[in-house]
């Protein structure tokens, strides 16, 4: 067992941590745009407050593993890695910068809801926020292109176009999904409202 191997393990490990931190994410989106109760946006985001820190954590560790690899095994010259860890750089802090303002925005607009009830407009539009499904789903996508290139690790052209085609799908797929499954606020706030009010 060499010291490459445990990296490479450790790097393996970051790069599953941190896929599942971004599906956790995503479930979690789902679960609150289904959800009809300020409880159960809670409880989803108890879980949300769990796996955030094991995601960022994760993130980390992918990045210096995969910087250790490229610099002692191969280069950083090399066509795909550097295609890899370019896009690498590039996700970690514009999910910061896209998702954790208004993941918190979110938590706080939480925090000022009724303990218990049906949710309020004001959190709907939180949580219909459409920066968040999107960037998180073309996150994944973009995950899974890197994972592509680690495995062909095709030339300097090749890599480029998988990577490109990764957030174009990224992007198409959320867009049409969102598209599919939309409701506004205003919509969503209006279904939750009980059945015995109209009827009063």
């Amino acid at each position: 067992m060499s010291i490459y191997t445990i990296v490479l393990f450790v790097h393996i490990i970051g790069a599953i941590g941190y896929f599942l931190s971004i599906g956790s994410w995503l479930f979690i989106l789902v679960g609150l745009r289904r959800a009809q109760r300020v409880e159960e946006v809670r409880a989803l985001m108890y879980v949300n407050d769990l796996s955030v820190p094991f995601g960022d954590g994760s993130g980390l560790v992918l990045l210096i593993a995969g910087l250790y690899l490229a610099l002692s095994v191969w280069s950083l010259l090399t066509s795909w890695i550097l295609v890899a860890l370019i896009s690498l750089i590039l996700i970690l802090p514009t999910n910061a910068v896209l998702i954790g303002p208004r993941r918190r925005a979110l938590i706080k607009q939480l925090e000022h809801s009724a303990p218990e009830g049906k949710i309020s407009l004001a959190l709907s539009q939180h949580i219909y926020n459409p920066i968040l499904w999107t960037t998180s789903q073309t996150t994944a996508v973009l995950l899974l292109g890197i994972v592509f290139l680690m495995t062909t690790k095709p030339d300097l052209g090749g890599s480029l176009i998988v990577m490109a085609v990764a957030l174009v799908f990224g992007l198409l797929s959320s867009l049409l999904i969102s598209r599919r499954r939309h409701t506004s606020p205003q919509e969503a706030a209006d279904q939750r409202v009980p059945n015995n009010v109209s009827a009063s």
